[in-house]
C-alpha cells in the first residue's frame, strides 16, 4: 500500500513537449490508493475532493476566517495520469468571501482537461458558544470503542461489501448502529496521508472521506446497480477537530432514475455539519 493518495511532481514538464510547467498549478501524480471500487481506470471520488480542499486551505491566509460550506462538483472521470491543481479568490470580503479550485487531469496528448471543480465560503470566526445548538446528539461509541478496520470489508449490517482494494483499502473504517435502523454509521479517517511528506489537515482529512456517505448510506446491491455521485456538498456549523469524521447516511433512490445521499457528519466531540450528494442510479 502506497504511504499516500499522490506524490508531488516539483519538477513537472510536459514529456509530449507541448509545454512546462504552468506556474498556476500544483502538480501531482496520483498513486494505487486512489483507485475507485467501480473502475480501475479512475479515482475514488475521494482523494481529488482532499487534494481540491488542500489548495483552498493554501488560497486563504487570514487565520480569522473558517470554512463554512465546500461543494465539490466532479466534471468528468477524474484519470490516474499527472493531476495538477490550483486556487484563486473567487469573492474577496472581510467578513465573508469565496474560494475557487480546479483539478485537471493529464490526456495522453499532454494537454489537460478540467476534471473536478470546487468552490467554498468563509466567514469571520466569532465567539457564540453561548447559543450553540447541535441538532444531533453526539455520535457513540467512538472509534477507539469500536472494531478499527483497514477498508470497509463484509459485515452483515452493511449493504455493501466494498473490499479492501485501492482507495476503499486506505481507509480506517468503524462500524456502529446508524440512526435510522435502516443502515450503519461509520467512523472514517485516510490510512494513509493526502500528499505525500505532508501532514494532513483535518479539513482535508474530513473532505477525503466524506464522499464515502453515498456508498455507505445505501443497501442497494452494487451488483445489481451502480450510483455513482455527480458532486458533494459540505455545510459545516463547526470547525472539524481530529481524523475521524462519522457518517450517518442514508440515500433516496427515486423513481426517475436519480437519487441523493444525505448525511449527518461528526467529529469526536459531536455533530459538525451535514452533506448532500446526487446520485446516477444505472442497472448493471
Amino acid at each position: 500500500m502506497d504511504n499516500a493518495f499522490y506524490l508531488p511532481v516539483p519538477d513537472f514538464s510536459d514529456e509530449s513537449g507541448t509545454g512546462d510547467a504552468d506556474p498556476d498549478f500544483e502538480y501531482f501524480r496520483p498513486t494505487s490508493a486512489t483507485v475507485s471500487p467501480w473502475s480501475t481506470d479512475i479515482q475514488h471520488g475521494g482523494p481529488p475532493t482532499g487534494l481540491l480542499m488542500r489548495a483552498l486551505e493554501r488560497a486563504d491566509a487570514d487565520p480569522g476566517r473558517r470554512f463554512t460550506r465546500v461543494t465539490v462538483d466532479l466534471i468528468g472521470a477524474v484519470g490516474l495520469d499527472v493531476n495538477r491543481v490550483r486556487a484563486w479568490v473567487a469573492r474577496p470580503g472581510r467578513r465573508i468571501s469565496m474560494l475557487a479550485a480546479e483539478l485537471e487531469v493529464r490526456r495522453p496528448d499532454g494537454t489537460f482537461r478540467v476534471a473536478a471543480r470546487a468552490s467554498a465560503w468563509l466567514m469571520r470566526a466569532d465567539d457564540t458558544a453561548d447559543i450553540t445548538v447541535q441538532p444531533r446528539p453526539p455520535l457513540h461509541p467512538l472509534p477507539d470503542d469500536l472494531d478499527i478496520r483497514r477498508g470497509v470489508t463484509a459485515d452483515p449490517s452493511l449493504g455493501v461489501d466494498w473490499g479492501t482494494e485501492g482507495f476503499i483499502g486506505a481507509v480506517h473504517c468503524a462500524v456502529l448502529p446508524g440512526r435510522t435502523g435502516k443502515t450503519p454509521a461509520v467512523w472514517l479517517r485516510p490510512a494513509v496521508g493526502l500528499v505525500d511528506g505532508e501532514q494532513i489537515s483535518d479539513l482535508e482529512s474530513l473532505m477525503t472521506v466524506v464522499d464515502v456517505a453515498n456508498g455507505v448510506g445505501t443497501r442497494l446491491d452494487s451488483a445489481q446497480w451502480s450510483w455513482m455521485n455527480t458532486d458533494t456538498t459540505v455545510h459545516l456549523s463547526a470547525v472539524p477537530r481530529g481524523r475521524w469524521l462519522g457518517i450517518d447516511a442514508e440515500m433516496a433512490a427515486g423513481r426517475d432514475g436519480f437519487g441523493a445521499s444525505f448525511a449527518d457528519l461528526y467529529d469526536v466531540d459531536g455533530f459538525i455539519g451535514r452533506s448532500a450528494q446526487t446520485a446516477l442510479l444505472d442497472r448493471r
